[in-house]
């Protein structure tokens, strides 16, 4: 039977996205692995492979395409000895077992309110499983959780015998429909005015009506769940630079040869990462109804990119020097502007770095980027007159910084000691590097 194309999850949280290119034609016959396609997520442009192999007999969705959901049916490939006509036909012209495989799925298509494909499942890591959608309809009627499933079609897709020949399990969640209904519904969030509304004050002035790309309606509607969500508190401190912008210059003679230049950015990423080793109860994010503590320093920084930002994460980062995350950082900065990050670049990470310092900022407070427990607001390094122990006053470069936290994860105490411990660092450079 014609095996179906559907539009994919590119990354756990992918909604819908733009079908960019088609990278084959009706006709072409592809294989497993394949390039068929470039689609762009709301973070950047990947190109999608094949799964199964066959001949491109339709292509549904016209490439250029905005706002294709996922799962999506987006091409049909046909097997050997099969047509256009059974596409058209539904598969009739298929031999007489793959009709009555199919049967199911046309009399869903043939009621007055079709029933879609249950969404592609993902594993509790969130990679996703692939699996036909005879197979997810077929798993959901018998209650079966698809990642206990061994696939055993191409590239370990799970087809329709996989599912038919497991155990079904307990549908522990039979009740969950009639709870929910007898549940009262939660009170709607307010959303202001609409965006006719909006037009309507402003009739008669002059203006521009800025489409909303994929990344800006993420962004939107990230940060305003984070901040209606979040129970955000914040911690601030003014930081001594003099040590570090001395011990910086020296450094960056020394490694001249190699072409490496070590940024402030650099040491604020280091001092970050080896804190959370030194207060793990605060390397930590938010999962719903439990705390993950990691083990790991990965460090996400926010990258200003045109029309929106990325946050790369930086794994590891307490184990490398600050040379190797100078590199890296580079590296992320310039595949995040032209958009080139793979999901799991930018996905992870306990705690976010946001520098608006290079832009001349003193300071400002950040908003906290699920899961991650906190995120530090970094300001321009400012000269300023300070006061020593002894009572001597003098010029001192000071940076401020603004530590925005989520009370879910770190108490007040377990905040200080994580900025204690990164102002420190901050202070001592040297100490980073034992």
């Amino acid at each position: 039977m014609p095996t179906e194309i559907l539009m994919p999850a590119l990354s756990p949280t992918m909604e819908e996205g733009t079908l960019a290119k088609w990278l084959v034609k009706e006709g072409d016959t592809v294989s497993s692995g394949d390039l068929i396609a470039e689609i762009e997520t709301d973070k950047a442009t990947m190109e999608f492979e094949a799964v199964d192999e066959g001949v491109v007999g339709k292509i549904l969705i016209a490439e250029g395409s905005e706002g294709v959901k996922v799962n999506t049916l987006i091409a049909v490939l046909l097997e050997d000895g099969e047509s256009a006509d059974d596409i058209a036909t539904g598969g009739s012209a298929a031999p007489a077992a793959a009709a009555a495989e199919e049967a199911p799925a046309a009399a869903e298509k043939a009621a007055p309110a079709p029933a879609a494909a249950p969404a592609a499942p993902a594993a509790a890591d969130g990679t996703r499983i692939f699996a036909s959608p005879l197979a997810r309809r077929i798993a959901a009627d018998k209650g079966l959780d698809l990642s206990t499933i061994a696939g055993s079609g191409p590239r370990g897709r799970i087809i329709k015998a996989d599912v038919e020949n497991a155990t079904a399990a307990p549908k522990a969640a039979a009740a969950a429909p009639a709870a929910a209904a007898a549940a009262p519904a939660p009170a709607a969030a307010p959303t202001g005015p609409s965006a006719d509304q909006v037009a309507k004050m402003y009739e008669g002035r002059a203006f521009e009506e800025i489409k909303l790309d994929g990344m800006r309606k993420t962004i939107a509607a990230r940060l305003s769940e984070a901040k209606q969500t979040i129970p955000h508190f914040y911690l601030r401190r003014d930081i001594k630079l003099d040590a570090l912008l001395a011990f910086r210059s020296q450094l960056n003679k020394q490694l001249e040869g190699r072409g490496v230049k070590l940024s402030v950015n650099d040491f604020i990423i280091k001092a970050v990462a080896n804190a959370l080793q030194a207060v793990p109860a605060a390397n930590a994010v938010w999962a719903g109804d439990r705390v993950l503590q990691l083990k790991p320093s990965d460090v996400a920084v926010a990258v200003a990119i045109e029309g929106g930002l990325f946050t790369p994460v930086l794994q590891d980062a307490d184990m490398k020097s600050l040379s190797a995350l100078s590199v890296e950082m580079k590296d992320l900065a310039k595949r995040a502007r032209e958009r080139k990050l793979a999901p799991h670049e930018y996905q992870g990470g306990a705690f976010a770095i946001s520098n608006l310092g290079m832009f001349g900022i003193d300071n400002f407070d950040a908003i906290v980027n699920p899961p991650h427990a906190g995120i530090l607001a970094v300001g321009a390094g400012v000269k300023k007159p300070v006061i020593d122990a002894e009572g001597n006053v003098s010029a001192a470069t000071v940076m401020s910084v603004t530590m925005s936290v989520d009370h879910r994860v770190i108490d007040g105490a377990v905040g200080a000691d994580l900025l204690k411990a990164i102002v420190e660092n901050l202070e001592n450079p040297m100490v980073m590097l034992a």
